[in-house]
C-alpha cells in the first residue's frame, strides 16, 4: 500500500489502526452489512480523493443536515470510512492533529448523528463484540453467528 501517495491527495495522514486493518483486511465485509471502505494497492489516489470529495456528505452539509458536522478537508472535517447496506455512514472527525485521536462519527439511516470516543478498530471490535451500541442500527446486527468476509472469500 503506498500509504504515503494515498495521505498526499487526501491531505492528512490517517489512523495508524486503520493502516494497520486496511493492511490485514484489503476487503472488509462484516455479517453482509457493514462494509469498510479499504484502499486497495494501487488505488490510492482515487480512493483518497473520494475520500475528500465525499458528495453525499457534501450534499447533506448544504442541505443542513449533517447536524454541524462539516466535510473534509474543513477543520474538524468527517473523513468516510465504511457504510452499511441500509444507509449508515461511518466517519472519523478529523477534531485532532494526531489521526489515531480522531473518533467515530456514524450517521444512521434515520437521519442521526453519533460520535463515539473510539477509532475505527476499536469501534468495529465493540459493535461485533456488541461492547458499543449504535441506536438505529439494525437489531439483528451483528447476527449470533456474524460472518466476517476477507479477501480470500469468495463474493459473487
Amino acid at each position: 500500500m503506498d500509504w504515503a501517495a494515498l495521505e498526499a491527495v487526501l491531505g492528512t495522514a490517517l489512523p495508524s489502526d486503520f493502516r494497520s486493518l486496511a493492511e490485514a483486511y484489503p476487503v472488509l465485509v462484516i455479517d453482509d452489512f457493514l462494509m469498510v471502505s479499504v484502499p486497495l494497492p494501487g488505488t490510492e489516489v482515487p480512493w483518497a480523493s473520494g475520500a475528500r470529495e465525499d458528495e453525499i456528505l457534501q450534499d447533506l452539509y448544504e442541505m443542513g443536515d449533517t447536524e454541524g458536522y462539516v466535510p473534509f478537508p474543513q477543520p474538524g472535517g468527517l473523513i468516510g470510512w465504511a457504510d452499511s447496506n441500509c444507509g449508515d455512514s461511518f466517519y472519523w472527525r478529523t477534531s485532532s492533529p494526531d489521526p489515531d485521536a480522531w473518533p467515530v462519527v456514524v450517521r444512521t439511516d434515520n437521519a442521526d448523528w453519533i460520535e463515539f470516543p473510539v477509532g475505527a478498530v476499536e469501534f468495529l471490535a465493540g459493535v461485533y463484540g456488541r461492547t458499543i451500541d449504535v441506536p438505529g442500527m439494525p437489531g439483528d446486527f451483528p447476527s449470533d453467528f456474524p460472518k466476517v468476509l476477507g479477501l480470500s472469500d469468495r463474493i459473487d
